[in-house]
């Protein structure tokens, strides 16, 4: 979905540290998360959205944002490894991933009613997502999503 128009290049680094590439009229965000950091989920939701500034439909840059959160916390939370997460933009589209380190791969599983908040992050991106899906690595494994300009 995602596909580099022109070869002109723009590095910068962004307010919370994440690095910012601009490759034609697609931009790319790729920040390192820290181990068990859960400061690093609004950290990511915030420099996802200014990545995403005027973007997509009404609607759109939220829902990239929840399901970033998402994976991030679960990369966090499950693993107990750093985590790398990298969003590309273009007028086509999103496509959002996060990296960990451990190759145990995440299943959707339907929550329990009594369980709090826990066990519906894969579940949302399952039914928000364009696409979706787990990509195995020489360590550990991306996990990764993909919405059009105009989802929402």
């Amino acid at each position: 979905m995602i596909a580099n128009t022109s070869a002109t290049r723009r590095n910068t680094e962004d307010e919370s540290g994440a690095d910012v590439e601009t490759v034609g009229r697609a931009a790319r965000l790729s920040r390192r998360l820290g181990r068990a950091d859960l400061r690093a989920v609004p950290e990511a939701r915030r420099a996802l959205r200014e990545l995403l500034e005027g973007w997509g439909k009404p609607g759109c840059s939220e829902t990239a944002e929840l399901l970033t959160s998402e994976l991030v916390t679960n990369a966090l939370v499950h693993t107990d490894q750093d985590a790398v997460l990298t969003a590309t933009v273009s007028p086509a589209g999103l496509r959002v991933e996060v990296r960990d380190f451990v190759a145990r791969r995440p299943r959707p599983r339907v929550p329990i009613a009594d369980d709090g908040t826990s066990g519906r992050g894969l579940i949302l991106v399952q039914s928000l997502a364009d696409a979706w899906g787990v990509r195995a690595h020489g360590v550990g494994k991306s996990v990764w999503f993909e919405l059009g300009a105009g989802a929402a």
